[in-house]
């Protein structure tokens, strides 16, 4: 008997990209059999395999017990073969190898959640994305080796549901009260898009007829009860389905695709070829028991694993370190799946507000890497805002660039050449510069180096000559680990608008992407460059970055009264609330004074909440204290930043009156005519309710009482009930009493019980210690996890204050747990060197304190980096 156990790695055992190589043995296919029983699991599997390089044939393998191992028929004794906890070496093979291995592992005991593991007690799922394969047998773990997969899975009756990727081949009786089922996937796939799934679940069954012809199978799997809460996902599928033969051309490609809901998931959801697993908060959905923004999460996530098909799965990454490649391109493509589901100014808003208050501050801080990372030690701590949303900025400014035409004609390109490969980042720019004409390769910088461009822009007007010249200058904060920055190509939306009568000037200047437009484009890849802008009748205000069409902090020296002006006559809604964030940044971080923003909210806002609500709702974001936070780099006092944001919100209530009443009593979301306009109204009432509250006036608690007791819809109820709560009304602990009897059987609405409580801005230690000793608080269950460390985060006082031992006590039982969960949740603290003293020195201390008592690769690497500044 064989044991490769799980080791002790040091966190300096790095990982570089220049140090990339081919696999020395391909596999042509794999046939795993995998047999489930109370207390172990069986997994017997062939590889069929052949060399490409020379070398020795090495399979990877974690946490298993080797039975046997045969190579070419003939078994192979322990003298034949060379094994550690990571690896299984051959000498010497043969050119063409057949290898059958049988293993044992524990997915009953496997809390870290990676392999095959068990997601509660009557459902066993897997997540291999990106190194989890290793865990369930002997394999070339990694995404450049494609083979194709076929799976017999057999268990006990007891869980009636047998999945796997693929084509259902067969499935039959075992004996002894067991069954089995035979899947087949005809596509050539990388072990970490591998799943299969045995449980007891329901099924909510739909079809869809592709572009093509082929009829797919439809499935989603869930728990009975909550079946009715898939519906809205099943629509969003098929609503992905047609957008993506729409938008790209791309008709799926097998006869069903399937998705598994299971609460015990690190991730929000896992791509896996044809068996989606999915997160229950990703895919249960319903207006009862979940919010707005929870159900447009859903249908956004659903979206983008669909659209994972392509890229992802039919074309994959080379290697972890082009993670950003598949991840970065499918969140713009649901980003724009999105924008059909809600205004687009709305959605960009949302998007950007998630980049600026995640993304920003890890480019800013210790965790700062490229999108593409050169090198890691743990790849888990990469799964990162900057991989993802950053990534996707870089696909959104090269479509920027090349419009929709030549963007389309780049991603046919892109299938065309890589379909059933595995690719690099500079595969895909090259792709899209062959197929749109325009050389993209200048972006590849973007991928290649961290850190936020500061974009510095100065406006002259020339009334003589009729002529506006805008001065640009990027500059980047310097790395320590990225020595030679260089300059990136960035393209700047803008647009010019008559100071006197707000009308929007019609662009000309040959330096323009399009000419005589009213929103013009320029590509600025210098480090200083200027563009002259001529036709210009008077002086202007000038709107830069429109749509946020780069990810950069813009510098330009705006007047309140400019920024004022641009909240009122702004025709890009995006560009409307950045220019709102701007000027409240300068009124809660430089003392600017607030009655100009007053006056622009009471000119402004009547209009647009009229109009529409969703964006009106959008444009009384105030930057939240963790963002603010994040644009201080020295003496960071987190209570100060939270009275000042306090007394904004109380002065915008009390100069706001009577508008907020009467706008809370005179709108109603159930007579809108679709959800998004219904949204939007539920967003403003909940605001409205709120800033009645801040006014003091005692109606507000019956109203939202009220409110509460008498709506079916869960972003109302949970809208009062944070009125209630976080204001200490009378009604509060009944309105909890409440909440928790409705909900104590639906997980997903009892996180909200959880989050609203841990999230009160006045929240205590003894309150966050009895939400974690309550008997519905799990610490097996992510979700559950997240849902107080999540509402405590949304107070930074709160966190770096009795918070801290919070965190660095989840990453101290996490460590050997689930050391994915525990590195992202430690990450909260990231910042704590920006603290004033004598914060930054006691969270210091119990930062190092920590670090012998981790051992996992995942805290250690993350608690090293945050450290190392």
């Amino acid at each position: 008997m064989n044991i490769a156990a799980n080791p002790v790695v040091e966190a300096d055992q790095t990982v570089y990209l220049k140090d990339y190589q081919k696999p020395t043995f391909l596999v042509e296919s794999i046939n795993l059999d995998i047999q489930v029983f109370a207390d172990h699991t069986n997994v017997n599997s062939t590889l069929v395999m052949k060399r490409q390089t020379q070398g020795d044939l090495v399979l990877l393998g974690r946490d298993l017990e080797l039975k046997s191992i045969q190579l070419n028929g003939e078994q192979l004794s322990n003298s034949q073969y060379v094994l550690d906890s990571e690896q299984l070496v051959i000498k010497n093979a043969p050119d063409h190898a057949i290898i059958e291995t049988s293993v044992v592992i524990h997915p009953e005991t496997n809390t870290q959640l990676e392999g095959l593991y068990l997601a509660g007690g009557d459902l066993f799922v897997t997540q291999n994305e990106p190194e989890g394969f290793r865990k369930i047998t002997f394999y070339p773990d990694r995404p450049d080796v494609l083979a194709e997969f076929t799976t017999r899975v057999e268990a006990d009756k007891k869980f009636p549901v047998l999945l796997a990727n693929g084509n259902l081949l067969e499935k039959g009786e075992a004996g002894e009260g067991r069954h089995y089922a035979i899947w087949q996937d005809p596509t050539k796939k990388p072990s970490y898009l591998f799943a299969c799934v045995i449980g007891d679940l329901a099924v909510l069954k739909g079809s869809y007829v592709t572009s093509e012809g082929r009829n797919v199978a439809l499935e989603i799997y869930a728990e009975e009860k909550d079946i009715p809460k898939c519906h809205i996902a099943m629509e969003a599928l098929k609503h992905s389905m047609r957008w993506d033969e729409e938008h790209y051309g791309r008709p799926y490609d097998l006869d069903n695709y399937m998705i598994v809901a299971t609460s015990q998931f690190n991730m929000g959801a896992m791509e896996n070829k044809g068996l989606n697993i999915f997160n229950t908060s990703c895919v249960l959905a319903d207006e009862e028991f979940t919010t707005d923004a929870a159900i447009m999460r859903v249908q956004s996530v659903i979206a983008h694993e669909y659209f994972h098909n392509w890229t992802g799965n039919r074309i994959t990454c080379r290697d972890w370190f082009q993670l950003c490649l598949k991840e970065g391109l499918t969140v713009f493509r649901d980003q724009s799946f999105s924008e059909d589901l809600q205004s687009a100014a709305v959605q960009r808003i949302d998007d950007v507000a998630v980049l600026k208050a995640h993304q920003f501050p890890e480019d800013s801080g210790p965790l700062s890497h490229p999108p593409r990372p050169d090198h890691f030690v743990e790849i888990n701590n990469f799964y990162t805002a900057t991989v993802y949303e950053k990534g996707a900025e870089i696909n959104r400014m090269m479509a920027t660039l090349l419009g929709k035409e030549k963007f389309r004609a780049g991603t046919d390109e892109y299938f065309k050449r890589h379909d059933g490969q595995a690719v690099t980042v500079e595969d895909w720019v090259a792709a899209l510069t062959a197929g749109s004409g325009v050389d993209l390769s200048a972006f590849l910088t973007w991928y290649n180096q961290p850190g936020t461009p500061k974009l510095e822009a100065k406006g002259e007007y020339d009334a003589l000559n009729q002529t506006y010249r805008l001065s640009f200058k990027q500059s980047l904060k310097p790395h320590p680990k990225y020595p030679n920055l260089k300059a990136v190509p960035i393209p700047v939306a803008l647009a010019l608008f008559n100071a006197e009568t707000g009308e929007q000037y019609t662009l000309h200047s040959d330096a323009l992407v399009e000419n005589n437009v009213k929103d013009g484009v320029y590509l600025f890849d210098q480090l200083e460059a200027s563009i002259e802008l001529t036709g210009v009748t008077s002086q202007p205000v000038v709107s830069l970055l429109r749509n946020f069409s780069a990810p950069v902090n813009l510098v330009f020296n705006y007047t309140d009264e400019q920024l004022a002006f641009l909240m009122r006559y702004e025709t890009n809604g995006f560009n409307q609330w950045q220019a709102t964030q701007t000027l409240l940044e300068r009124i809660l971080l430089n003392g600017h004074d607030a009655s100009i923003y007053i006056q622009a909210m009471k000119k402004t806002v009547p209009d647009v909440v009229e109009k529409d609500p969703l964006l009106a709702s959008r444009l009384f974001d105030v930057p939240t204290e963790g963002y603010l936070g994040s644009r201080i780099d020295v003496e960071y006092n987190p209570d100060q930043i939270k009275q000042q944001r306090n007394a904004l919100l109380d002065t915008l209530a009390r100069e706001l009156g009577s508008f907020c009443k009467e706008t809370y009593l005179a709108l109603d979301p159930a007579i809108q005519k679709d959800f998004s306009q219904a949204m939007g109204v539920r967003a403003i009432k909940n605001i409205m309710l709120s800033l009645i509250a801040r006014q003091g006036d005692t109606d507000a608690f019956d109203f939202a009482y009220q409110q509460y007791q008498t709506t079916h819809n869960m972003s109302e109820r949970l809208g009062a009930l944070r009125v209630l709560v976080w204001n200490d009304a009378p009604q509060a602990k009944q309105a909890l009493t409440d909440f928790y009897a409705r909900f104590k059987d639906e997980p997903l609405s009892l996180d909200q019980w959880f989050m609203v409580q841990a999230a009160h801005p006045n929240a205590t230690a003894q309150t966050i210690e009895a939400l974690t000793q309550h008997p519905d608080y799990d610490l097996g269950t992510p979700n559950r996890i997240r849902s107080v460390s999540g509402g405590l985060s949304n107070n930074p006082a709160n966190t770096w204050s009795f918070g801290v031992q919070h965190y660095i006590g989840l990453a101290k039982y996490l460590d050997e747990k689930n050391p994915i969960l525990g590195s992202r949740l430690l990450q909260v603290l990231s910042r704590w060197y920006t603290l004033a003293e004598p914060q930054r020195s006691q969270v210091k201390n119990e930062l190092e304190a920590l670090k012998p008592l981790v051992k996992s690769k995942n805290v250690s690497e993350t608690l090293n980096s945050m450290l190392s500044v």
